[in-house]
């Protein structure tokens, strides 16, 4: 079973850790210096829970968000 909400398809997504050095112009600052972006990943937040699936009982991953709106009845 990979990482992946098995109702919206969410998975694991790639993208930058960007660090950031001084305080903002917006908040009186003489601006930010951004640094070297170093790769990093996304997780979905994902639950395994036991649902009803066409009316048996299933174990499944999903992604909270999913969980929270009600797109899945559980067992």
């Amino acid at each position: 079973m990979s990482r992946k909400c098995e109702i919206c398809g969410k998975g694991t997504i790639a993208g930058h850790s960007v660090p950031r050095k001084g305080l903002p112009k917006k908040k009186g600052g003489a601006g930010q210096h951004i640094g070297v972006k170093s790769k990093r990943t996304f997780k979905p937040n994902l639950l395994k829970i036991k649902a009803l699936i066409s009316g048996t009982p299933k174990s499944i991953k999903i992604c909270t968000r999913c969980l929270k709106a009600g797109k899945v009845v559980k067992a």
